[in-house]
This record gives structure tokens, sequence and C-alpha cells, in this order.
């Protein structure tokens, strides 16, 4: 079975989110399971350059943009026994960053019809095409639009995951024909049609044989008007063929005891303090064991909770706390938290900017890790948190609600804290209560910490429903495998 992952990102090559790491990471699992996988992705002008010189050149094409034929080269890269493919266009992705350009619709309208027309070139066909959010969502209805009756493509599969529903990739009505050379017809039939303009990732969930999103309650959530984008009701008509699967993290890079990016590996509850006080040393904290710090790693918008944290603050500093947070988005965030480290500059730490080495020694220092989110697909922030055993503190929605157990001391059930409400105060109390633990239960929060690192949210139990999916797409190929 051939699996062909489409993606505008993929970890190590090029990475802005959660999306870089799944591509990253799930088809080495699959490849385990037996699954031939490979991934395509535009070759974009930051890719560093020590991968970009170790690519070699298949052939050029002529890729139809609506009226216009586009060069695309297309070039591959073996790492760790998957074929990468790169899609070279200067004029598109020769661009320092990935998105938010003015051109974005046909940049990733030419992406997706390149896709289909490098298939001839692989070395395998493949059987299902598994595309990733709204840059891979006009591929399903471009191959059924123009390919279909093609031999080589007639039978091959589909399937789109939703990483986010927010971002959509809306365009006027004009690139129906003029990027994709498809008719009025497909606006009309409630396929790609979104408030009067086209959207991108309607275009998947319409034309897609199977739809997913990354983690079962979002497929639910999805469902409904609050989290449904205007797309709710659409959704709800293709719930036959909707389904969440949780994603997971790469146990083998991320993994305290042996990751080289920490100050110092570890396994046990001493080691991460150590891991702590280098930390606080590093950003010029206070170096103190007793005093809890509580990080935040995320794009600084508005779906984070960001005016949730902003809103109590002070209240956050007046429980004697350290705060650590990383990230890029949003000015008024941005400047928000630059402001609050000038106003406490004993307590806390604002890096408005993203860097990988300093996420993990973060991780591996901090005691709780908010993640506060109005919505969360699924998130991998908490899932590394607890590997590093940084205790997660999180709303109770998607993925967070998914993979995070609150803890009941009841029952001495649960390995972390959440609560339900998008409010302010809702959180504020549950820091509160989660403090209370860290210093009055010492015994209780090692305990956590030990539960947290011990849990397995490794790629493998995702991967297999991935592959009994594809399975159920092909049935003759399954056949092939018993």
């Amino acid at each position: 079975m051939n699996v062909l992952f489409a993606a505008s990102e993929c970890a190590p090559f090029i990475k802005t989110g959660g999306l870089g790491d799944v591509i990253g990471s799930l088809p080495k699992e699959l490849q385990k399971l037996g699954v031939n996988v490979s991934v395509i992705l535009p070759k974009y002008g930051d890719l560093p350059f020590w991968f970009k010189e170790q690519m070699d050149f298949v052939t050029s094409i002529e890729v139809p943009v609506g009226w216009r034929m586009q060069y695309c080269g297309i070039e591959t890269y073996k790492r760790e026994g998957i074929t990468y493919y790169f899609l070279d266009n200067e004029y598109y992705f020769k661009r320092h960053g990935s998105y938010g350009f003015f051109d974005d619709g046909e940049r990733f309208a030419f992406f997706s019809r390149a896709i289909l027309e490098a298939i001839p070139y692989h070395e395998y066909k493949p059987d299902i095409i598994h595309c990733h959010d709204w840059q891979t969502g006009p591929v399903p209805v471009l191959l059924k639009a123009h390919f279909k009756k093609h031999p080589l493509y007639s039978e091959i599969k589909t399937i789109f995951t939703i990483h986010n529903l927010r971002y959509q990739g809306v365009y006027p009505k004009s690139v129906l024909w003029e990027l994709l050379d498809l008719s009025e017809l497909y606006f009309h039939m409630d396929a790609l049609e979104f408030h009067g303009q086209v959207s991108y990732m309607k275009a998947g969930l319409a034309f897609a044989d199977y739809i997913t999103t990354v983690s079962p309650s979002y497929a639910q959530e999805i469902q409904i008007p609050y989290y449904g984008e205007n797309l709710d009701g659409f959704l709800r008509k293709r719930s036959q063929v909707l389904r969440g699967i949780i994603n997971g993290i790469d146990n083998e890079a991320y993994n305290p005891r042996t990751d080289i990016e920490i100050y110092t590996p570890y396994f046990n509850y001493e080691g991460k303090v150590k891991n702590k006080a280098m930390l606080q040393q590093d950003l010029k904290l206070p170096v103190n064991q007793d005093v809890p710090i509580i990080a935040m790693i995320s794009r600084l918008v508005e779906q984070k909770g960001i005016d949730l944290v902003l809103h109590v603050f002070k209240e956050i500093m007046s429980q004697k706390v350290q705060f650590i947070v990383l990230g890029t988005g949003e000015e008024r965030y941005e400047n928000a938290f630059r402001a609050l480290a000038q106003e406490f500059p004993e307590q806390v730490s604002a890096h408005i900017y993203f860097d990988e080495s300093l996420a993990r020694k973060i991780y591996a220092g901090s005691d709780l890790f908010l993640m506060p989110s109005q919505f969360e697909p699924c998130g991998i922030g908490q899932l590394l948190a607890l590997r590093y055993g940084s205790l997660p503190l999180v709303r109770e929605t998607g993925g967070l609600k998914d993979t995070v157990v609150p803890y009941d001391e009841l029952k001495d059930h649960g390995i972390a804290f959440s609560f339900a409400n998008y409010n302010a105060h809702d959180m504020l109390y549950t820091i509160e209560r989660a403090l209370m633990f860290y210093r009055f239960q010492p015994n209780t929060w090692k305990k956590l910490v030990y539960r947290a690192m011990e849990l397995d949210f490794s790629w493998q139990s995702s991967a297999l429903e991935y592959k009994q999916l594809y399975e159920a797409l092909l049935p003759e190929k399954s056949l092939e495998l018993v």
C-alpha cells in the first residue's frame, strides 16, 4: 500500500506549528506498520541549505494554473527510509516565510495541481493521497475534475485531514476558473462556495473520500455552530465519513533521558529540578526551587486563550510564581507580554520569537504548562509537557480534553489540571488549586510528575488507526497484505 502525504510543511525541513510536527513524525510510524509512505512539499526558500544541497533533481514539468503554464521542478530527498518530493517554483516559493502572502490562493492552487501532475514521476504510484489542511484542499476536487478518466489516476483515493478548521483558505470566486480551471458548477453544487467566495478547506471536505481531524472531541465539536466556523452544517452532512484520530509525538525525538537540547538529561524528579534551576539562571530569574514556574509555549493568538491570561495576570503574579512565555503572534499580545516582563522583571520572562532549543529547556524546567485554549483541535504542547514532566493546566476542549485527565484527589486518579468554562476566573481558580498541591502536598506533586512522564503519547496506536482507515478505503490492497 502506497500513501502520499501532501502538506505545506514538515519537520525538520520547514515548520511553523503542529502540522509540521505531524507530517514529520506520522509517516515514520506508518512505515513501521508496513505502509509505504512518501511526502510531497513545496521547496521553500527558507529550507536549510544543507537539505537543498543533498536533493536529487528528477525532472521539470509544466503545471497548468488556470490559463497559465508554470514551471515546476521535482526534486527528492531520502531520510530514514522515506522519500520526500519537493516541488520547486521560485516565483511562488523563494520567499521568507511560508504563508501570509497576497497571492497564497495562487501559490497553493499551483501546489495542489503540481502534486497531481508530479505523480507519473514518483517511484511508486500512490494508492491514497493524504491531504493536510487548506493548502492541499483543492487536491481532491482537481483529481476528480481533471484526472479521474486517466488510467494512472482512476483508482487513487483521497483523505483530507483538518488540523485547524479556522484557517480555511478563502479566496474570491474568480479563483475557480482563473486558478483551478473549474466550471461554475463546482460553485453552485454546495461544494466550494463559502459566503460568495471559494474555500480551499471546503473543497477538501466536499471531495475527499474520507475526512479526519486530529482528535475525537474536535471531530464532534466542529459539527456544532460554536466550533464549526460556518461549516458545521456541511460537516454534519458528511459525518458518516468524518473521524477524529488523536495526534501523537515522536518519543525518540522528545525524550528527557536523551535530549541533548535540554540542560541535563533526566529520568526522575531530581533531574527535572536541576533543569529548573538552570532555566531560572539562564533566563535571569531568581533561582529558587520553591517558586513554581508556569510556562506558555504558544502562538500568541486569540484561539490560545491569551485574553484569559492577560485578564487575571496580576492575580497570577500575586501567587508568587514565575511565568515564562515563548512564541509570536498578534502584535497586541506580543506587546502586552513585553510590557509585563518589564513590570515584573523578577517573575516574568517573555521571549517573543520561537526557538526549538529554548522550548525544550522550558518543557524540562517548568512546573506547570498553561494551555487555556478557546478551542484546540489537538494540541502538541500538552503532550510534550507531559513527556518532560511539566503538568498541563488546560481548558477542556478538543484534543486537550482527550489527552489531559484532571487530577481527582479523592480517587487518586488523573495527571494534571483542567477547567471547563472559557472564563478567566475559572482558570485562575484552577491555577490556585494546582499551586496548592505544589506547595503543600509535594509528594502528591512528585507522584503526578512521574505519572505524566510514564504516559505514552507516541504515534503507535494512532498510526494503526490510520492504517486501518487506509485498508478500509482499499479493500483489495488489504487482501494483498493478508
